[in-house]
C-alpha cells in the first residue's frame, strides 16, 4: 500500500508539472447526400436522450423544421426549438435560460456559423452535449470547438467540439454559392496560419503540433489544387465540407485555433470592429491571406489565383472595404491578440506600408 501511495504522489506531481493540452474530438461524423431522414437514427446512434434543444435561424427554421420533427416523430424525441438573433453575450445569456428550462441533454445548432457558434457556446455553459448540423459551409467551425462571440470587440473563446457532426451534402448545395466560396477563403487561410505558428515556436518557444499543423494544411493544400477544376465545373461541395471538417478536428488536437488561425484571421477580426458586417468571415480572411503572404515570403499570386478560381474576392473594394480602413486594420491586428506571435510582429506596420502592401498584392 505505501509503494502504491507513493507512485500515485509521482505521477499526480508528474501531471502537475508537465505541460500538456487536451483533446476533445467529435464522437461521430456523417457526411451524405439526401439523409436527413436519416437524423433519428443517427442521435440514436450517438445518445438515447428523450429531449433535445434545438437552434436555428428563422430563414432555417422555415425550411427545416417540418422535416426534422416528422423525423423525429416516431421516435418519442421531444424537441424544444428556438431562434438565435445575436452572437452577442447579452443575447446568449438570454437564450441560455430558455434552454435550461427544457431539461433537455443535448443541444443541436442547426444552420451557418451563427447558430452553430451559439448552440455550442450554450451547451458549453449549460455542461451538454452537442451536435453540429451545418447548412452552409462557409467557416471552418463545423467541427470545431471554437466560439466566435461578439462584445467590445470580437473574439474567440473555447467551449465544447461537437459531440457529432450531421451534414447533408443537399442542403449545403442549395446555401448561396457566396458561402461556399467564403468557407474556400478560411481553408485557404490555413496556410498563413500555420507559417504564423511556426514562427511563434521558433521566436517564442511556443508549443508547435507538427500532425495539427500537417493536418490543417493538407486540408488548405487539397482544396488548392482542386481550383482549377472547381473553375471549370463547379466547386465540389463534399470536398470543401470535409477540408472544413479536417481542418475544425486539427484545432481540436491542437488545442488551439492556432493550425487555423494567424495573422490573416487578426486582420479579419480587425476589420470586424472597424467596419462591422462588411464582408464574410472568409472573405476577409481570404483577402488577408493575400497580404500576409507577401509578408511571409509565400507565393501570394497562388492563394490569390485559389481564390479567383472560387468564386472568393480577392480585393477590398470587391467586399466594400476603403483603403483607410484596410490600412487600420492591417495596424490594429497585431495588438488584437499580442501574446499571439504572427508575421505581424516583425512588421512595424504604419498606413502607408499598410496601402504599399495592399498594391503591391492587388488589394487595392
Amino acid at each position: 500500500m505505501p509503494l502504491l501511495n507513493n507512485f500515485l504522489f509521482f505521477m499526480v506531481r508528474y501531471c502537475l508539472n508537465m505541460k500538456f493540452h487536451a483533446m476533445e474530438l467529435p464522437r461521430l461524423i456523417v457526411i451524405g447526400e439526401k439523409i436527413l431522414d436519416d437524423f433519428e437514427k443517427f442521435l440514436r446512434s450517438i445518445s438515447n436522450t428523450r429531449k433535445i434543444s434545438i437552434i436555428s435561424g428563422k430563414y432555417v427554421k422555415n425550411m427545416i423544421q417540418k422535416k426534422i420533427m416528422k423525423v423525429l416523430s416516431s421516435s418519442n424525441v421531444q424537441c424544444f426549438w428556438h431562434i438565435a438573433t445575436s452572437n452577442d453575450l447579452e443575447s446568449i445569456n438570454e437564450l441560455q435560460k430558455k434552454i435550461n428550462l427544457d431539461r433537455s441533454k443535448i443541444i443541436v445548432g442547426i444552420g451557418g456559423g451563427r447558430s452553430v457558434d451559439i448552440a455550442k457556446m450554450i451547451s458549453f455553459k449549460l455542461a451538454k452535449q452537442f451536435i453540429s448540423i451545418p447548412t452552409s459551409a462557409s467557416h471552418d467551425g463545423i467541427a470545431s470547438p471554437f466560439v466566435s462571440i461578439r462584445g467590445n470587440k470580437p473574439y474567440s473563446v473555447v467551449a465544447n467540439a461537437p459531440l457529432g457532426v450531421f451534414v447533408d451534402i443537399d442542403i449545403i448545395k442549395s446555401a448561396p454559392k457566396r458561402l461556399l466560396a467564403s468557407g474556400c477563403g478560411d481553408l485557404i487561410a490555413n496556410i498563413i496560419a500555420i507559417h504564423d505558428w511556426k514562427l511563434g515556436r521558433d521566436k517564442t518557444g511556443e508549443y508547435f503540433g507538427e500532425y495539427a499543423a500537417n493536418l490543417a494544411n493538407m486540408s488548405s493544400k487539397i482544396l488548392i489544387e482542386n481550383t482549377k477544376n472547381f473553375a471549370k465545373n463547379g466547386c465540389d461541395v463534399r470536398i470543401i465540407v470535409e477540408a472544413l471538417i479536417s481542418a475544425g478536428v486539427a484545432s481540436c488536437i491542437a488545442g488551439s485555433s492556432r493550425p487555423c488561425s494567424g495573422s490573416e484571421h487578426l486582420f479579419s477580426h480587425a476589420l470586424d470592429i472597424i467596419a462591422p458586417g462588411i464582408g464574410l468571415h472568409g472573405e476577409k480572411c481570404g483577402i488577408g491571406s493575400i497580404m500576409m503572404a507577401k509578408l511571409q515570403g509565400q507565393d501570394w499570386k497562388k492563394i490569390a489565383n485559389a481564390l479567383l478560381n472560387v468564386g472568393a474576392p480577392t480585393t477590398a473594394k470587391q467586399i466594400g472595404i476603403k483603403p483607410k480602413t484596410l490600412a487600420k486594420a492591417l495596424i490594429m491586428a497585431r495588438g488584437l491578440r499580442p501574446e499571439r506571435y504572427t508575421i505581424l510582429h516583425e512588421s512595424d506596420m504604419n498606413e502607408k506600408k499598410a496601402i504599399k502592401l495592399a498594391k503591391s498584392t492587388l488589394v487595392l
